[in-house]
């Protein structure tokens, strides 16, 4: 019986440990770049993206809504949280991924949504993201050869959105490509970036 104890708690063990050692593996990023139906979209196509959940950090008011939000009232900017897999997509990838998927030379918002709740801003977590948006910064600069506007900032506290504007983009597909080509985004996008 003791024995039967002891193999049941040495697997229980195993397991835990098998399960923070998967869940080591996986990073958190949090990235604004305007509409975040938009870029919940883009990062949902990188292999090793695990989950992305959009929402607003940057403010210091807790529980933030969309109508305070969209506002420009607080300090909070839609926002994507993106969990991933760093075995097979690193932060620096994201950073591409998110570098490509913006304007970073617009100081007034993003395409044709407009106000600092829609700035292009990347919320690092730790130093090591810090060091590592900021140097994929100046490249982008260097790249442009021209004002880069996209704000490197602490995340204050990630917030989730509404549950009606999670994946959006696959829920109300066709208004999604409406807004999306209406608001000029991806002609605005192969202007700066070309093609790829």
């Amino acid at each position: 019986m003791v024995l039967k104890k002891f193999a049941s708690l040495l697997c229980l063990i195993a397991m835990l440990i098998g399960t923070s050692t998967a869940l080591a593996e996986n990073e958190t990023a949090i990235f604004a770049g305007g509409c975040f139906w938009c870029l919940q979209a883009d990062f949902d196509k990188i292999p090793g993206v695990i989950s992305t959940t959009v929402g607003y950090d940057g403010g210091s008011t807790p529980n933030p809504s969309y109508s305070k939000v969209s506002s420009g009232k607080t300090n909070y900017v839609e926002s994507v949280k993106v969990i991933y897999d760093t075995e097979k997509v690193s932060y620096q990838q994201l950073l591409t991924t998110f570098w490509h998927n913006i304007d970073p030379l617009d100081k007034g918002g993003q395409f044709c949504d407009r106000g600092k709740q829609y700035r292009s801003a990347i919320f690092y977590l730790n130093q090591q993201q810090y060091q590592m948006a900021q140097d994929s910064k100046e490249a982008v600069k260097k790249k442009l050869a021209k004002t880069v506007y996209t704000n490197i900032l602490p995340s204050t506290q990630f917030y989730p959105a509404e549950a009606y504007h999670q994946k959006y983009y696959k829920n109300h597909s066709i208004r999604y490509k409406f807004y999306r080509l209406r608001c000029g985004r991806d002609k605005r996008l192969k202007e700066i970036w070309g093609e790829s």
